[in-house]
C-alpha cells in the first residue's frame, strides 16, 4: 500500500467509526455489538497510523518506505503514546 491508500483506509475506518455510534445512538445497535466493532475498528486504525508512521521514518532515513509491512494489532495496541 502507498500513502494515498493508507490515508484512504484510515478515512473509511474513521466513517465506519461513526456510523457505528450513530447506529447506536438510534438503536440499531446493541452497545456489545457497537463494542466489538469499535475494538477492531480502533485497532485497524492504530495499524494504519503505525504503517504510516514506519514509511515515513524509512523516507526520513534514505530507505525504501515500500519495505514497511503492517504490524499485528497485539503489537501496535501495546505502543505508548
Amino acid at each position: 500500500m502507498d500513502d494515498k491508500q493508507i490515508r484512504d483506509r484510515i478515512t473509511d475506518m474513521v466513517e465506519q467509526e461513526r456510523a457505528l455510534r450513530d447506529r447506536l445512538a438510534q438503536g440499531a445497535l446493541t452497545t456489545d455489538e457497537e463494542h466489538g466493532r469499535l475494538a477492531e475498528v480502533e485497532a485497524e486504525l492504530d495499524r494504519c497510523w503505525d504503517l504510516l508512521r514506519q514509511r515515513q521514518a524509512l523516507r526520513d532515513a534514505g530507505a525504501d518506505p515500500g519495505t514497511a509491512a503492517a504490524r499485528p494489532a497485539r503489537q501496535v495496541e501495546g505502543y505508548q503514546q
